[in-house]
Order: structure tokens, then C-alpha cells, then sequence
């Protein structure tokens, strides 16, 4: 019984159920009125965006899916792990995963299974602010941490977004003449952009393999189907963000 308890009290502490409810009591009060419309259209529009199977649908559509190579038992010379994983802990001087760290654990248990030969982290500073917070720098000391060795580590910590991990990246392994195979690492809904502008970039032999993936089988459950979450507010949020991201790399010419 606790669980359902907590279960249901969760739901009604979220600021946005609040918000939502509070526009349904406003369309009921103002019926009557001349701002109906526009209270039913803000309503009805706060209900899709919140909708977990409706924002689950456009991202079904937009987030890349490889050909299950975590089922698989191929071997490659070196995984390619983008960066935006998380933060830097000023404090205690380490990093700190976010949502996006499964990139690097998934990563991590391919190595470990022998799959993977080498890692390369790619990511620099994205903060206009504090441009000496390298993420890969900061990623290198983890690795080292949980006894990975160096001489399997490869770091490229100046670039600022995709693009330049692409073409950074491009450069370290151009001066190592490497000519292997590549696993490139990235999230499900950022792969699509990330895969595009690696191959523009004269990447070959290059396999993608989608992390922390934000969709999986359809559901048909009431919950999912009627009512609010704020998951599917993050979740949109990022595929709007990645659709933008791709559009403007493609009138730059990136991919």
C-alpha cells in the first residue's frame, strides 16, 4: 500500500501537475468567457508536450538505432565516446555523470569484454566562462582511477561541440596514421547528427553505437497515455534541441 502511496503523492508534489491543473480550474472558471479559446489551446498544448506516448512517438522517429552491437560479438580497434557527459565538480575536482555517462559505461563493459581495444574521450570546455573545465581531461583521471590504463586511453580536450570532436578527433588520429576499426559512442538521440558530420569528415570504417536510448517498446498503459509526465518534457527538450542542432549543421555545411 506504501508503495502506491508514494507512488501517487510523487505525482501530485510536481510543480508542473500544479501548473497543469491550475489551467484546467481556469477553463472551467472562464467557460464562459472570451478567453475560453485561449486557455483550452494552452491547455491542450500542455497536455501534448507532457504526454510520454505522444513526445515518445517523435522521438521514436528522430533517435538512431544501430544493429544491436551489443548483442553481437564484434571486435574494433577503437571506441570514439563523445563527450556532454556530465559536470565538473569544482569542489571536490572530479567529474560528476550525468544522464549521459551511460555513453562511457557502456563503453567501459565492451572494453572490458575485450571488444574494444582503445577509448578516445573527445570534449573539451563548452563553458564560455571557465574554457580550462576540459571534460576529457577530467574523464582521463576516472579512467585512471578505476585502473584503466593509459596506454588505452587517447584524450582530445579543445573542442567545443560536435563538429570539432569530429574534426579534432580526425587530426590525433591522422598523426597516429591510424587505420582501424571505430566504434563511435554517442546517446540514441544524438547520434543522428553526430554520425553524419564524423562521415563528412572522412571518417572510414566507422560503426555507431546508441547509449542511454529513450524509447524502447511501445506502451499502451493509462498513465503513459493520459497523464502529465515531466520526463516527456526532458525528452522533448532534447530532440528539439538535437532537430535545431542538425538543421543549422546542415546550412553550415558540417554534415
Amino acid at each position: 500500500m506504501f508503495f502506491y502511496f508514494s507512488k501517487i503523492f510523487a505525482f501530485l508534489i510536481t510543480p508542473y501537475i500544479w501548473l497543469f491543473f491550475g489551467l484546467v480550474y481556469l477553463l472551467v472558471k472562464l467557460w464562459h468567457t472570451t478567453y475560453k479559446k485561449w486557455i483550452l489551446g494552452l491547455t491542450v498544448f500542455m497536455f501534448i508536450i507532457s504526454n510520454s506516448f505522444l513526445v515518445d512517438e517523435l522521438v521514436r522517429a528522430w533517435e538512431y538505432t544501430d544493429e544491436d552491437i551489443y548483442l553481437k560479438d564484434t571486435k574494433y580497434d577503437l571506441a570514439i565516446v563523445l563527450g556532454g557527459m556530465g559536470r565538473i565538480d569544482e569542489r571536490q575536482e572530479r567529474f560528476d555523470f550525468g544522464y549521459a555517462g551511460d555513453r562511457l559505461f557502456q563503453t567501459l563493459e565492451l572494453y572490458h569484454k575485450k571488444r574494444v581495444s582503445k577509448l578516445l574521450i573527445t570534449g573539451g570546455s563548452g563553458s564560455i566562462s571557465k574554457p580550462h573545465h576540459r571534460e576529457a581531461a577530467y574523464i582521463k583521471k576516472y579512467l585512471e582511477a578505476i585502473s584503466i590504463p593509459d596506454s588505452s586511453i587517447v584524450i582530445e580536450n579543445d573542442s567545443k561541440n560536435t563538429y570539432e570532436n569530429a574534426i579534432n578527433t580526425k587530426r590525433i588520429l591522422d598523426s597516429l596514421q591510424f587505420k582501424g576499426s571505430i566504434l563511435l559512442v554517442t546517446s540514441s538521440y544524438h547520434m543522428r547528427r553526430s554520425l553524419a558530420i564524423f562521415q563528412k569528415a572522412g571518417y572510414k570504417n566507422l560503426t555507431p553505437y546508441v547509449t542511454n536510448k529513450i524509447t524502447g517498446l511501445r506502451k499502451f498503459e493509462f498513465d503513459y497515455c493520459f497523464i502529465p509526465n515531466t520526463d516527456a518534457l526532458f525528452s522533448l527538450n532534447l530532440i528539439v534541441h538535437e532537430i535545431i542542432g542538425y538543421v543549422m549543421y546542415k546550412v553550415k555545411g558540417y554534415l
